[in-house]
């Protein structure tokens, strides 16, 4: 058995994730290169590898001629007889290479092919490895800025992540540990080229995956994501199970969970708000903490006129509208926000006026509404409980 080349293949397999077939494939490959380089040809040479003791044999298959006219591929009938008795004229021989007779050239070329090899299987089990891993999050520590950018080490690779994917006054110090999100992984000759992020909103879903069990086995959903990196982000969720509250269950007890990723965000503000198919509602959800009379929304041209009360209406907008740029992105619609008086002010602007008349503000126009709807509701179900009866 050849005990130290069997250790150096698991080894290899074991640190560098190379099987031990591909590295005896790699072997055979430079033991024919090798007897190539020093006999200038290898048609004849057949290499045998045993794959559980690792031992192998290179043989010549040689012709038995009368007159050797070429020693590398014919063998003369004296000495074929001398291997073995029974040989005759015509009769194939094989004849044992001994490869410690290669010259210097040759044994480099064949050293130089298995450490090709390995490099190779070396850049291609660790792309498979992290392009796996894409569009994940993972902790990575900071190895050095290069230039703007910042070095990043995964493991067992250094990623980049770009200026354009770091948070605005973001500033990292080495051999701090930091969670990213893996953009991209590219195979390049050097290895793979694996790009992160910080600013991408799928960064803020997979840490609330990773942190809310009710998100990781899918009892809450995260519909949908609007994020400006750094200062605020808007998640609308949806819960499977009608006894699981999905904003209370991403809160978690005392906020514990949502400040954690707050804290892993350094700061950033996050609101969880409930996902509805109604657009009205999704839209007067969005817009919190502001507070929302009435939302008059378009789904076919996917915009929305929406009332606040007048002391409502900056903080709806929210700093340089931010809070109506974040819920317009949430919802896919444009959202045009005006306060209640503005609204008193350009007839028809909601076409409820004439009902609106009957009351002092929006407040109770939109309590009569509940109530309407509330009452209605309550006779369908008297109407159809009497039918079954």
């Amino acid at each position: 058995m050849n005990t130290e080349l069997l250790e150096a293949l698991e080894l290899l397999e074991k640190e560098k994730d190379i099987s031990k077939e591909t590295m005896l494939e790699a072997i055979e490959n430079s033991l024919l290169k090798a007897c190539e380089a020093h006999f200038g040809k290898a048609d004849n040479i057949k290499v045998n590898i045993d794959p559980v003791t690792c031992q192998f044999s290179v043989l010549a298959e040689k012709k038995v001629v009368e007159q050797v006219e070429d020693d590398v591929t014919e063998i003369s009938l004296s000495n074929a007889k001398m291997i073995d008795p029974k040989y005759e004229l015509g009769d194939i021989v094989n004849v044992e290479v001994k490869s410690k007779e290669f010259g210097r050239i040759a044994t480099q070329n064949a050293k130089n092919i298995i450490l090709q090899k390995i490099r190779e299987e070396e850049r291609k089990s660790l792309f498979n490895q992290y392009y796996g891993m894409e569009k994940e999050v993972v902790t990575g520590v900071v190895q050095r800025y290069l230039g703007r950018n910042v070095s990043v080490n995964l493991g067992k690779v250094d990623a980049i992540l770009n200026e354009n994917e770091m948070v605005k006054g973001e500033v990292f110090k080495p051999t701090e540990r930091i969670k990213v999100y893996i953009l991209e992984v590219k195979d390049t000759n050097k290895g793979p080229r694996i790009l992160l992020s910080r600013t991408h909103p799928e960064l803020v879903k997979r840490l609330f995956e990773s942190e809310v069990t009710e998100v990781r086995d899918g009892t809450v959903e995260i519909k949908c994501i609007a994020r400006e990196a750094g200062s605020r982000t808007k998640i609308a969720v949806w819960s499977n199970d009608p006894d699981v509250d999905p904003v209370g269950a991403c809160v978690g007890m005392n906020g514990a969970r949502v400040n954690a990723i707050v804290s892993e965000l350094r700061g950033e503000k996050i609101d969880i708000i409930n996902w509805n198919e109604n657009p009205a509602l999704l839209i007067e959800n969005a817009l919190s903490p502001a507070k929302v009379i009435a939302v008059l929304a378009d789904p076919e041209d996917k915009t929305a006129k929406v009332v606040v009360p007048d002391y409502q209406l900056s903080l709806a907008i929210g700093k340089e509208g931010q809070n109506a740029r974040l819920a317009a992105r949430l919802t896919g619609f444009k959202i045009d926000i005006k306060s209640e008086t503005q609204a008193r002010e350009i007839e028809g602007w909601l076409d409820v006026d004439e009902e609106y008349e009957e009351y002092e503000d929006f407040e109770d126009y939109k309590e009569a509404q509940a109530l309407e709807e509330a009452e209605a509701g309550e006779t369908a179900e008297a109407e159809e409980e009497s039918q079954n009866e």
